[in-house]
């Protein structure tokens, strides 16, 4: 029961890195490319019109997270509570800048609220890579100073960043220059889904541009693939250990490398359908990469005194991982069915449908 609910866990959370990942995406794009009116009101509208609904899968996540690995949801939400305060506010603003703008037409309120959904979205794309780094890195499980626990096992407490800015720390904090480096890959990435969302759902005078846009972005997202995994060497040496073991593993990297290399013929590529799916399938590839080369160690220790946090150790008892099923799978058919109906609701180009007003 603890992989399966590993497996559907995992699944709600890539599908929310999907889909609200276009919408932190757009955020970037509008940010930084969108200079006509027309174009912000457009773009702001192809993320407003879904990102309620987008982030209904992760708070399913969160929620299937506390009733099956209820200590490693403890634990985490006590850890990370800095960096999970920060992205509460910055899920804040990104939706009042884009509920907000379009209340009144004066350029000054347009230009705060865009100003606000555009960093918002930034920032937000740049902590969840930064905590993608955190998971991936490990963390001082027991908050162990010279060889001695100062709390229980699985209980750890993060500061932002600490003196040394080092992953390879006693110490580390949320913010070093590994989990930069994951999270700069974060905001890239995502910034080619929204750039190719945008493509497919509006018809923008800056599509054309935003396909030379994902171009070179996808060359900056090479180069920090290629650094990635060097780095990731450093700060743990055993991490590409399950994917030897286990080589079936290998379709995961295999997902992430097939988006990278289809989106270098951006330019050729006639549906743009068919660029969503190629981003669509670096978001996939790099989730379900990081969670399979760690499998079934959901957290790690950086100190051997306490073991890591595992699907096992972790997870609630059977009985009550078998009467979730039930419930569990309510949840996923009314989720699926709501998400189809939106988005069969929102089918085509959204230029002219109503946001905002």
């Amino acid at each position: 029961m603890e992989i399966f609910w590993y497996i559907i866990i995992g699944i709600v959370l890539t599908m929310f890195f999907v889909l609200d990942g276009y919408d932190f995406g757009t955020g970037i794009i509008h940010l930084f490319f969108a200079k006509k009116e027309k174009d912000k009101e457009v773009i702001a509208k192809s993320a407003g019109l879904f990102w309620d609904s987008n982030e209904v899968w992760l708070v399913a996540a969160g929620g299937m997270l506390f009733m099956a690995f209820p200590t490693f949801y403890a634990s985490v939400f006590s850890g990370f509570y800095l960096p999970l305060i920060i992205v509460l506010w910055l899920i804040i603003f990104r939706a009042i800048g884009l509920e907000f703008r379009g209340q009144f037409k004066y350029q000054m309120w347009k230009d705060i609220w865009d100003t606000s959904f555009g960093v918002s979205s930034l920032l937000l794309a740049l902590f969840f890579g930064i905590a993608l780094g955190n998971i991936v890195r490990g963390v001082n499980l027991g908050g162990v100073e010279n060889g001695i626990s100062a709390h229980e096992g699985h209980y750890f407490f993060l500061p932002l960043w600490n003196s040394s800015f080092s992953p390879l720390t006693e110490n580390p904090g949320v913010i070093d220059w590994f989990t930069i480096v994951i999270g700069l890959i974060s905001v890239v990435t995502l910034a080619i889904h929204g750039a190719n969302w945008v493509v497919l759902k509006t018809n923008s005078s800056i599509n054309k541009k935003l396909k030379g846009v994902v171009f070179k972005l996808n060359i900056t997202l090479s180069v920090l693939t290629v650094f990635s995994l060097f780095v990731w060497q450093i700060v743990n040496p055993n991490s590409l250990d399950n994917f030897i073991d286990k080589p079936y593993l290998m379709v995961f990297p295999m997902l992430y490398f097939t988006g990278l290399i289809g989106l270098f013929f951006i330019k050729k590529i006639k549906k743009d359908s068919h660029a969503f799916m190629l981003s669509t399938l670096l978001i996939v590839g790099g989730i379900t990469s990081s969670l399979a080369s760690l499998f079934p160690v959901i957290l790690p220790s950086v100190n051997d005194i306490h073991e890591d946090l595992t699907i096992y150790n972790t997870a609630a008892s059977e009985y009550g991982l078998s009467i979730a099923l039930t419930w569990g799978i309510v949840g996923f058919i009314l989720l699926f069915v709501y998400m189809i109906i939106q988005k069969r609701l929102m089918g085509g180009k959204i230029d002219k449908m109503d946001y905002g007003h």
